[in-house]
C-alpha cells in the first residue's frame, strides 16, 4: 500500500466525516480528496515527474496536508521543511535533494524565492494565500490550482518501495541529511503506531507540533489511515487558548513534547479532570522526566500516557505500555509491534541486562539511507543478524532492565567523562526536573584543569519561583553520587531549543561560549 491510500480509503468509506478541523476550516475526506487531486494535476502540467522531489515549506495549515497528498498522488517524493527555516538553510534542502518544486504560502514567499533562485535548474513555485495568483510572474496560485476541474484520472503513481518522503534532520551534527522514507517504511510505522494506541475513527487526534517535524506529521498520516479526526493547530504558544479548542472540538488524543508538558503544569487554572474526552496522551523527542509524568497522570486521570522513543531515521523506536508505568516510570518501554529492538557492544555483542551499550534498530520502519550521502549511510546502517538485511544502529546509549525493558542513558557523544566517571546528563537532568521551581534544565560538560570535565547546569524557573545555586547544588547532592553533583550552576530566563520544541545542548553551549 501506498501513503496516498488511506485518504483514498477513508474518503470512501466515510467521506463526509470531518477529516480536519484547522482554524475556522472544516474539511471532509472527500474534499481533501479531491482537492489533493487537483493540486497533484496542476503539479505535473507544471513539470513534476513521478520521483521528483517537492518541498512543503508551510506551517501547520490546511493547504500543507493537501499538498502532502497531492505530491504523492502525483508520485513524486515530499519534503517538509520547518516555516521557521531561514533561506540559506532552505537553499541548502533545495540544492541537496535537486527539488523539481516548492510548494508555500504568500508571507513565506520571499524567503522561499530566496532559496529558490539558487536553485538550478529553476524549481516551480505554488503559492497558497495569493488568490488567482496575480503578480506571482511564473509561480502558480495553490487556490486556482484547486478552482481547476477536478482530473478524471492521474498516471499511475508507483508502488510501495518507492520513495514517498525525504524528511531532513535538524543539522546539529552538520549539514542537514536527508532520511529516505519509502512509503513500505511509513505504512509500517503508522499502522503498529495506531496498533498499540489502538486509534479508531472515533478519534479526535490534536495535531499542535509542526508537521515538518515526523512526530507531527504522521498525526496527519495515522488520522488520514484510521479516518480520525485531526484538530490542526499552528503552535503551542498559547496553551490556554488550545485547551480550549480541545474541550471544544473532544479531543481524545494529545501528542506533546516535554517543553509542552513543562507548559501544561505551569498552568494554575488547569485542573483535574478538565479534558473529560483525552483518552491518551503520548510524548516522544526526549523522555519525560519522571516528576512530569507523575504530574501529568495526576492533571488528566482518565488519559493512559505513553513514554515513547524515536529518531527521524525510522520514526518509532519503543513504547511503554501505560500499565508499566507505575513499576518502571524512567523507561521508554520495548520495540514498537513488528519490530525489534536490542543493546549491543563492543563489535556488535549483545549485551545483557544493566549493561550500557548503542541501541540497534530491526525493522521495516527502517530508513533507506541519508540522500546522496553513502558515508553517513554506512555509518547508521550496518549488517544485521541475517545476511539480507541491515540493522538500525542508532548512536544512543541505553540499557535493559531484568525484564528487557530499555532505558535512555545519553546520546553517545553526550557522555561527561569527570573524576574519571562517566556522568549522563539525562540522569542529572531528571534529578533536576524533580526540584519544584525548575522549568527547564539542561546539564553539560565544560573544562576543567582539575576535573578534566566539570558539571554544569543551566536552568530557568517557573514563573515565581526563587531558588540559588546552593538550593540546586543541595538538591542534587541528596539524589545524586557526588561526582554527579554540578559545580556550576548558571540561570536563564529560558533554555534555546530545537524547531522541535526540544532543548538543545548544543545551542545552549553556543550561548554560554558567546557570553564569555
Amino acid at each position: 500500500m501506498r501513503v496516498e491510500q488511506f485518504l483514498r480509503d477513508s474518503a470512501k468509506r466515510r467521506g463526509e466525516k470531518t477529516a480536519l478541523v484547522a482554524g475556522p476550516e472544516r474539511l471532509t475526506f472527500t474534499e481533501i480528496d479531491a482537492m489533493s487531486d487537483r493540486l497533484a494535476a496542476a503539479l505535473l502540467a507544471g513539470g513534476v515527474k513521478r520521483g521528483d522531489r517537492v518541498v512543503i515549506y508551510m506551517d501547520n495549515c490546511w493547504e500543507a496536508v493537501v499538498a502532502i497528498f497531492a505530491v504523492l498522488k502525483a508520485g513524486a517524493v515530499f519534503s517538509p521543511v520547518n516555516p521557521s527555516t531561514r533561506a540559506e538553510k532552505l537553499a541548502y534542502i533545495v540544492n541537496n535533494c535537486r527539488a523539481a518544486a516548492i510548494i508555500t504560502q504568500v508571507r513565506l514567499l520571499p524567503v522561499a524565492d530566496a532559496a529558490a533562485a539558487e536553485a538550478s535548474p529553476e524549481i516551480l513555485r505554488v503559492v497558497a494565500g495569493a488568490g488567482d495568483g496575480g503578480g506571482l510572474g511564473s509561480a502558480i496560485s495553490f487556490e486556482a490550482a484547486l478552482a481547476g476541474d477536478t482530473p478524471a484520472a492521474l498516471p499511475d503513481p508507483g508502488i510501495e518501495i518507492d520513495l514517498a518522503m525525504l524528511i531532513y534532520t535538524s543539522g546539529s551534527t552538520g549539514f542537514p541529511k536527508g532520511v529516505m522514507m519509502t512509503h513500505q517504511n511509513i505504512v509500517a510505522a503508522a499502522g503498529s503506531i495506531t496498533a498499540y494506541l489502538e486509534n479508531t475513527a472515533d478519534d479526535i487526534i490534536l495535531g499542535v507540533l509542526p508537521i515538518s517535524f515526523d512526530y507531527g506529521l504522521y498525526q496527519v498520516i495515522m488520522a488520514f489511515k484510521t479516518g480520525a479526526t485531526l484538530v490542526l493547530e499552528k503552535s503551542f504558544a498559547f496553551p490556554h487558548a488550545v485547551i480550549q479548542k480541545m474541550l471544544a472540538e473532544g479531543v481524545t488524543g494529545f501528542p506533546i513534547v516535554p517543553t509542552m508538558a513543562a507548559l501544561l503544569l505551569q498552568m494554575k487554572d488547569l485542573e483535574p479532570g478538565a479534558l473529560p474526552r483525552l483518552r491518551y496522551i503520548t510524548n516522544t523527542a526526549a523522555a519525560l522526566p519522571p516528576a512530569f509524568i507523575a504530574r501529568l497522570r495526576a492533571l488528566f486521570p482518565g488519559a493512559a500516557l505513553y513514554s515513547m522513543y524515536g529518531l527521524t531515521e525510522c520514526k518509532r523506536c519503543t513504547w511503554l505500555p501505560p500499565e508499566e508505568l507505575d513499576a518502571r516510570p524512567a523507561s521508554v518501554g520495548i520495540a514498537i509491534p513488528g519490530t525489534q529492538a536490542y543493546v549491543v557492544g563492543e563489535g556488535g555483542r549483545r549485551l545483557g541486562a544493566g549493561e550500557v551499550g548503542e541501541l540497534v534498530i530491526r525493522g521495516p520502519h527502517v530508513m533507506k539511507g541519508y540522500w546522496e550521502n553513502p558515508e553517513a549511510t554506512a555509518r547508521a546502517l550496518r549488517p544485521g543478524p541475517y545476511p539480507w538485511e541491515s540493522v538500525l544502529h542508532t548512536g544512543d546509549l541505553f540499557r535493559t532492565d531484568e525484564d528487557g525493558f530499555l532505558y535512555f542513558v545519553s546520546r553517545m557523544d553526550d557522555i561527561i567523562k569527570t573524576r574519571g566517571e562517566k556522568v549522563s546528563p539525562k540522569e542529572v537532568e531528571n534529578v533536576l526536573y524533580a526540584l519544584p521551581g525548575i522549568r527547564e534544565a539542561a546539564v553539560l560538560g565544560v573544562a576543567d584543569p582539575v576535573l578534566g570535565h566539570a558539571i554544569k547546569a543551566v536552568v530557568s524557573l517557573a514563573p515565581g519561583a526563587s531558588l540559588t545555586h546552593k538550593d540546586v547544588q543541595r538538591h542534587c547532592a541528596r539524589h545524586l553520587e557526588d561526582f554527579m553533583v554540578p559545580k556550576l550552576v548558571e540561570f536563564r530566563d529560558e533554555l534555546p531549543k530545537t524547531d522541535t520544541g526540544k532543548i538543545s545542548r548544543r545551542l545552549v553551549e553556543e550561548i554560554l561560549e558567546a557570553a564569555q
